[in-house]
Order: C-alpha cells, then structure tokens, then sequence
C-alpha cells in the first residue's frame, strides 16, 4: 500500500470516529449555552476537552485525541441519582461511569474501523485504569482538571453555598493533586482563564 494511502485511511478512519463520537454526544437533552450559541452538554464539554488538549499536547496520537473527546461520552445516560446519595454510592458512580464510557466507546471505534488493540488503549484511558502508572491516563486527567477549572468551577461552586471556603479549598487541592506537575506549570503560566472571584482560593488550596 502506498504511504500516501496509508495516511489517507487513517484520517478517514479517524474522522469516522470523531463524527460518531459527536453524534452520540449530539444525543445529550441538557443544553448549555456558550458564546451566544445552544449545545448539547457532552458535546460542548468534548469540543473543550479537544481544544484544551490543542493547547496542553498538540503532538499527541490519534488514540489520546479520541479518548479526550470521548471523556463523557453519553454520561447523562448514568445519572448519579441512579445510585445512593453517600460517598459510597458516589464511587460506585464513578466506577460504573468509567466502564460504561469504556464501552461506550469500544462500540463507536469497531464502527469506526479501528482494530481491537487499538481500541483497548484508548479504553484503557476512557476507563482510567492504571492512573499512576499510564501517562496517557494522566494525561487525560490533566486535561479534564484545566477543563474544570477553566469553564465549569464557577458554575460549581455557585451550585453549593453552603460549602465554607475550607471545604472548597479541599475541593481544589484534590482536583490539583490529581493534575501531574507539567499541568500545574502549564495553569501557573497563565495558559487557562481562571475565573477572579476564585483566585485567591485556589491560591490558598495549591499553597498547601
């Protein structure tokens, strides 16, 4: 096979992917409104993770682009209302959430074209397995901590009033703990719009 035809079947193949990723995501019934435009909510939150990653590791595979833009892919079809309203149901949320996008994912893929190692890497990252020991899987986590601090903090933290600014710094610094120090460095550089009103406690909770 020619290289130039080679390369050709990878875009198409990626593409694809990236097409039936946005339509499943297209799916979403909650809306969110940015820059005067409508969109579904998954979907608005996986262009933001794709252009953060633009951004953070623009060099990156095709296998870390697909798993950045799949990193909700469909969750409102977990809602966490389905399971128990303490900590306990909180991780079992979680859990449950990372193998449903897994799968989620693996399915869209095989449309795709894409080969069964191929598509157990990038669930391998969907998943979260192995975060201490995958870099891509932190990778994948940094980028989805900048995403949160960047656009979706201050709707967070207007959400819940009855959080004190010392339970808000815990928030922030488990967030920031789980960012590895090449993210931390990227944010301190001024590289993610950080809303002003939250400043001063994030400063509080990565001075810690």
């Amino acid at each position: 096979m020619p290289d130039w035809l080679g390369i050709y079947m990878t875009q198409q193949r990626f593409d694809k992917a990236i097409a039936l990723i946005d339509a499943a995501n297209s799916e979403d019934p909650n809306r969110e409104t940015s820059e005067g435009k409508d969109w579904p909510k998954e979907l608005l939150y996986s262009r933001r993770m794709s252009e953060m990653l633009e951004r953070y590791a623009s060099d990156v595979d095709d296998a870390i682009k697909l798993a950045v833009s799949a990193q909700h892919i469909q969750r409102w079809k977990s809602p966490r209302r389905d399971y128990p309203m303490d900590r306990k149901g909180y991780h079992l949320w979680r859990t449950g959430l990372y193998k449903f996008h897994a799968d989620t994912v693996d399915n869209l893929l095989a449309n795709a074209g894409y080969g069964n190692e191929f598509i157990e890497r990038v669930k391998q990252i969907v998943g979260k397995k192995s975060l201490k020991t995958n870099p891509d899987v932190q990778l994948l986590e940094d980028i989805a901590g900048l995403v949160f601090i960047e656009y979706y903090m201050l709707d967070f933290v207007g959400r819940h009033p009855e959080y004190s600014d010392e339970k808000w710094v815990d928030v922030i610094g488990k967030i920031w703990n789980k960012m590895s120090d090449r993210a931390h460095q990227f944010m301190l550089a001024g590289h993610i719009r950080i809303p002003e009103s939250l400043v001063a406690l994030i400063k509080k909770a990565i001075s810690k």
